[in-house]
């Protein structure tokens, strides 16, 4: 536990003292995001704030590692820095969906080759499909969070801060380490993010942090539990973004619009419509988002009856939650009410 502290402290260092000169380099180099009528910035903003997110948890992790990570692990950073670079292209030049969904993929085989998937009782192949679509899926969830200030990092941080603690209560070090390394990187960046930004993390921050946050998923292990239970665990642990991107994807298929489409359907603009701010929203879904968390960490040591009873439930008050927010969405008025702050 003491490697994780230490690993947390480096990042959180490295993140916040490296933001200021990435801010001007961004500037200086034309990585800004200009303002448009679907964004909420009326300013340009510099982007690259992922590069120190990314260099702050990497470094981190290096340096616990003295520099010679065992090949899993330098498996795994191979494949978060093509993720980056991928975010990096994009935010500069810009990249059509496929494209970005292809650097993912390719950066999944990279894992796979280093076994880090998906293990199921199931084939073989299966799992390598599994795996896949779970990197892409949080990859892309983290990035559509990615729509208000503080939003996708303070997310973040609060998945990773689970993530480290799951991985700390079953001793596994590489996950408490990386979970320690990105939560204190986020928080890092958060000193500058959080409205009023002065940087987003661009494409570069929210792919590594989504792609990331899959890999501890795909890492976690829980000792003398049942494979019919713990796969929930991540999926709990990333339940906001997972709804997130769930609610949107269906608003927008149900509009006739392309999923891929920008818009401001997400959660956090549907809380703003119903009149809480913005920074209320954040902080709200940061609330829920540790709700997930504690749900995954009661599901780690439950029963299946316990678990999959948990599981319909959330499911239950997860679609009640869609179809709430889809009516705040077309202008009617939702059942639990307006806010007045």
């Amino acid at each position: 536990m003491r490697a994780a502290i230490a690993v947390f402290f480096i990042a959180l260092a490295v993140s916040a003292f490296s933001i200021p000169p990435i801010r001007r380099v961004a500037i200086a180099l034309g990585f800004v995001d200009a303002p448009a009528q679907r964004k909420l910035h009326s300013t340009p903003m510099p982007l690259l704030g992922g590069l120190a997110i990314f260099g702050g948890a990497i470094l981190a992790v290096l340096i616990i590692y003295a520099g010679q990570p065992p090949r899993q692990v330098l498996g795994i950073l191979l494949a978060l820095t093509l993720v980056t670079l991928v975010g990096l292209w994009d935010d500069r030049y810009g990249m059509p969906a496929w494209a970005k969904l292809g650097g993912q993929l390719v950066a999944g085989v990279v894992l796979i080759f280093f076994q880090v998937r998906v293990q199921l009782p199931i084939p073989d192949l299966a799992n390598y499909a599994i795996t896949l679509l779970w990197l892409a899926g949080i990859s892309n969830a983290i990035n559509f969070l990615d729509n208000m200030d503080g939003l996708s990092a303070g997310v973040s941080a609060v998945a990773a801060a689970f993530m480290l603690l799951l991985g700390a209560l079953n001793e596994q070090f590489l996950v408490s380490a990386l979970a320690a390394g990105v939560l204190g990187a986020c928080l890092g960046f958060l000193r500058y993010n959080f409205k009023p930004a002065q940087i987003f993390m661009g494409d570069v921050g929210s792919l590594f942090l989504g792609f990331v946050l899959a890999v501890l998923g795909l890492q976690l292990r829980f000792p003398g539990s049942p494979n019919t239970v713990t796969w929930m665990v991540p999926v709990f642990v990333l339940g906001l973004p997972i709804f997130d991107m769930t609610l949107v994807v269906f608003s927008r298929l149900r509009r006739g619009v392309s999923p891929n489409t920008a818009g401001k359907d997400h959660t956090s603009h549907r809380l703003v419509k119903m009149g809480f701010s913005q920074r209320e929203a954040v902080l709200i879904l940061y609330l829920i988002a540790g709700t997930f968390g504690m749900v995954g960490v009661f599901v780690s040591k439950a029963t299946v009856l316990e678990a999959y009873l948990m599981a319909g439930v959330t499911a239950l008050v997860a679609l009640y939650a869609i179809y709430q927010l889809e009516r705040v969405h077309r202008g009617e008025t939702a059942v639990f009410g307006n806010h007045d702050g």
